[in-house]
């Protein structure tokens, strides 16, 4: 199993070293060392309250460690300009209000706001264009964003998100609220992002059995603190995830992937 804090390689990645969050003077998180290497897909997994989030909101800066140090790309997270910042890296949050009736194009434009500052050039089209294809809603952008569906919706904030051209990207639940066809969509379109765009992909995700088929590897956390980091054969077993969940699980293998089985005692 790849130990938490190994697999730097020659193009940096996520580094966390001493990373603590506390809220009204409840720990919620850390200490975390933990360094995610540049490229594929990572899926952060664990309990409610387990501290996925907020590892990820600190991660991309919507959110201030108590104590440590986050890096990104080389950028340090605290002290790096919001521009350099908002050009490398990219974070979807779990609820996204926008009070604007907005429609699918005018969302995604959104994205290209630290490169263009509100000044849409030729290469920012471009983006946009392209986030809008790659999502396959070419045929929605011009509607509202409250008339979409829950998965057309979600597409659309992805889209966003992918059309800020960032080399990580970071999601926050992007499953929340989909049905089995439209989250078995959206995980492969995050596949996709990570394999033919050159993403590196990090989410927040509550089904284990959609980490172990989509991700590359998976940081499982509980209390707080990460408890286990490696790949999906590594992490999706009984033992790990009965000790991360502290429920009975079964593993099975059905065509060579691992599958979670819960139930009740």
């Amino acid at each position: 199993m790849t130990e938490a804090g190994a697999g730097e390689g020659s193009a940096p990645g996520i580094v966390l070293r001493g990373v603590e969050k506390a809220y009204a003077g409840r720990h919620v998180l850390g200490p975390i060392d933990l360094t995610l290497e540049r490229g594929g897909v990572t899926a952060l997994i664990g309990p409610n309250g387990a501290g996925k989030s907020t590892m990820l909101t600190i991660i991309g800066r919507l959110l201030e460690a108590d104590s440590g140090r986050v890096e990104v790309g080389g950028l340090d997270v605290r002290t790096a300009k919001s521009k350099d910042l908002a050009r490398v890296v990219s974070i979807l949050k779990q609820e996204n209000h926008f009070m604007a009736r907005l429609t699918v194009r005018q969302l995604v434009t959104f994205g290209r706001f630290p490169h263009s500052a509100g000044r849409l050039t030729e290469t920012d089209q471009r983006a946009i264009h392209a986030a809008i294809a790659f999502l396959d809603l070419a045929g929605l952008e011009e509607r509202f964003i409250d008339e979409l569906s829950g998965g057309q919706r979600q597409r659309a904030f992805v889209a966003m998100v992918l059309a800020q051209d960032t080399d990580f990207v970071l999601l926050d639940e992007p499953l929340t609220g989909l049905d089995m066809r439209h989250a078995v969509s959206m995980m492969g379109q995050v596949r996709a992002a990570a394999d033919a765009l050159g993403k590196t992909v990090v989410l927040v995700i509550h089904d284990v059995n959609f980490a172990a088929a989509y991700a590359d590897r998976i940081v499982a956390l509980a209390e707080g603190r990460v408890v286990a980091s490696g790949t999906p054969d590594e992490i999706i077993t009984s033992e790990v995830l009965e000790r991360v969940f502290e429920t009975p699980v079964d593993v099975v293998e059905r065509d060579g992937r691992r599958v979670a089985i819960y139930y009740r005692p």
